[in-house]
């Protein structure tokens, strides 16, 4: 699932509209401004730039989902002589008297033999991944606002992608294993990052955050994706070979046609470049943009239009949430909940090969259990509101994940335990998407960013922790998937309502007045 991701939608450098003091037929504006009135919030230019782009979601589910299969522990068979027994777990029987259907190339755990007493490793190898990708979103968060750009550090990413996934594929040891699935996890973590921000800048401030919640979807289309290929080539080393495929084919066929942010351009200095951006948008949307207006960036004007808790809080550091009592507690709640939901959602997601149940399938009906779970909390966002919402989607969660902790995973059981993990991640899903909303919401635009990395740091943190609780088995992982979607919907009993709910309830109550005066 896509991390939470350090923008909000209101770019601080493009919320200035001035004028030239000197010259009133050239007219300079901030980017949003020129997108709101003359190039188009939402046209044809942004919704092609934004699906090639988002396509990017997918590679990002490729290499993370891939431990799913690769790391499986596959079936075995009993092959004992007359007069040796056979037990139940492979932990019981001698050496020589069983052996994995498919070979020891089927998974890694048959490869190295990574049950019994090693299974552990299944979850230290899954939790280095997720430690490369806590590394890596902060590396290419920074390598994609400095020299390299949004568009040069997802090129450098498909590239590091396709060279270690393929690595990876010729581990001849657990270890050396272990090292290219962090290495991995170091260039999958700017995945997100970089192709939500970039599928997003080029879009108006009021569509912004439709699209960018609309950009999971790719995550858990990929997913889908992925259990087929999985399907096909059920080879741990085939697997990664080809699900690395994509990453180049997207280099070398979608890359070319993605334009860099124009705020990137912006920013660097690089106007012209900027401009010629913005006119394509316009070209394409079938607009037009005056050849007497330009973009500028005031730095000395930037917070004078914003609406801020704290005015002398500019410099939008760590040290200016933990200052204000009232955004020092939003943090600490919202990096919790943060990490318990990324417990919940990357372990449900881990935890299907407990389940007994058909893999493939099992995958593909989680994917696609998200789907609707972002299209439900995005249309009730702000019916209900943020905090209700939150509540009731982990709490939702939470009930199915201790009901399944409590089903034996036998018979009709195990189906049932199944059907309990797709709604535990539908919930899960559901919370995720209006999260992203939420916590972007309860801070002032100054410490947003730095709000959102801590909470993206704490969704790596509960990545990291899913696996080692996959590999204890049982019950186990229900059990504890489910103490952290209650725990995280108690939580979320302390966080305000934003303000976009009670601007949404007014605008809906001056809807029924003006009917009714109609009426009348």
């Amino acid at each position: 699932m896509p991390e939470a991701t350090k923008s909000d939608g209101s770019d601080l450098s493009t919320v200035l509209v001035t004028k030239s003091n000197g010259d009133d037929d050239n007219e300079k504006m901030g980017i949003d401004e020129m997108l709101q009135k003359y190039c188009g919030e939402l046209g044809v230019w942004q919704l092609r730039h934004f699906v090639l782009t988002s396509l990017a979601w997918a590679l990002e589910a490729f290499h993370t989902m891939v431990m799913i299969f690769a790391d499986r522990e596959p079936a075995w068979v009993c092959t004992a002589r007359p007069g040796q027994s056979c037990s139940t777990s492979v932990c019981g029987l001698e050496p020589g008297t069983w052996e994995w259907v498919g070979g020891s190339g089927a998974s890694t755990v048959a490869q190295w033999g990574l049950v019994c007493g090693d299974k552990y490793k299944v979850g230290l190898a899954q939790s280095a991944f997720f430690a490369g990708c806590m590394i890596g979103a902060g590396v290419f968060g920074h390598l994609s606002d400095s020299f390299l750009g949004r568009k040069g550090s997802l090129t450098v990413i498909c590239v590091s992608n396709l060279i270690f996934g393929c690595l990876t594929a010729t581990a001849p040891a657990y270890w050396i294993y272990v090292l290219f699935r962090a290495l991995t996890g170091f260039s999958t973590g700017g995945v997100g990052l970089c192709a939500f921000v970039l599928a997003t800048e080029p879009v108006g401030p009021i569509k912004r955050g439709v699209a960018g919640m609309s950009s999971f979807y790719f995550f858990s289309g990929g997913i889908v994706i992925l259990a087929g290929i999985a399907y096909i080539f059920q080879s741990w080393r085939r697997l990664y070979i080809v699900s690395s495929i994509p990453s180049l084919l997207f280099l070398f066929i979608l890359v070319p046609f993605v334009s860099e942010s124009p705020r990137w351009y912006l920013v660097r200095g690089k106007i012209s470049d900027a401009m010629k951006v913005m006119r394509a948008i316009a070209e394409s949307n079938g607009k037009h943009l005056p050849g007497r207006v330009s973009l500028t960036l005031d730095n000395n004007n930037i917070h004078k239009c914003e609406d801020l808790t704290n005015e002398e809080a500019v410099s939008g550091s760590l040290v200016d949430v933990l200052r204000s009592d009232v955004t020092r507690m939003r943090l600490i709640l919202m990096v919790i909940i943060h990490f318990l939901t990324s417990v919940v959602y990357y372990g449900l997601s881990l935890n299907v090969v407990n389940l007994g149940t058909n893999l493939y399938l099992n995958v593909t009906l989680n994917a696609v259990a998200e789907m609707p779970a972002f299209t439900l909390t995005a249309l009730l966002l702000d019916r209900f509101g943020r905090r209700p919402l939150t509540i009731g989607t982990m709490w939702l969660s939470g009930v199915f994940c201790v009901t399944g902790s409590l089903l034996k995973n036998v018979g009709t059981m195990k189906i049932i335990r199944m059907v309990c993990g797709i709604l535990g991640i539908f919930g899960m899903a559901g919370t995720y998407n209006l999260l992203f909303i939420y916590t972007a919401e309860l801070f002032p635009t100054v410490v947003r960013n730095t709000a959102l990395g801590c909470a993206s740091q704490s969704v790596q943190m509960g990545a990291i922790l899913a696996p080692l609780v996959v590999v204890l088995g049982g019950g186990v992982p229900f059990a504890v998937f489910g103490v952290c979607g209650i725990a995280g919907g108690m939580l979320a009993f302390y966080l305000p309502e934003t303000l976009n709910k009670a601007l949404y309830d007014t605008m809906a109550g001056m809807e029924e007045s003006e009917n009714a005066r109609v009426d009348v």
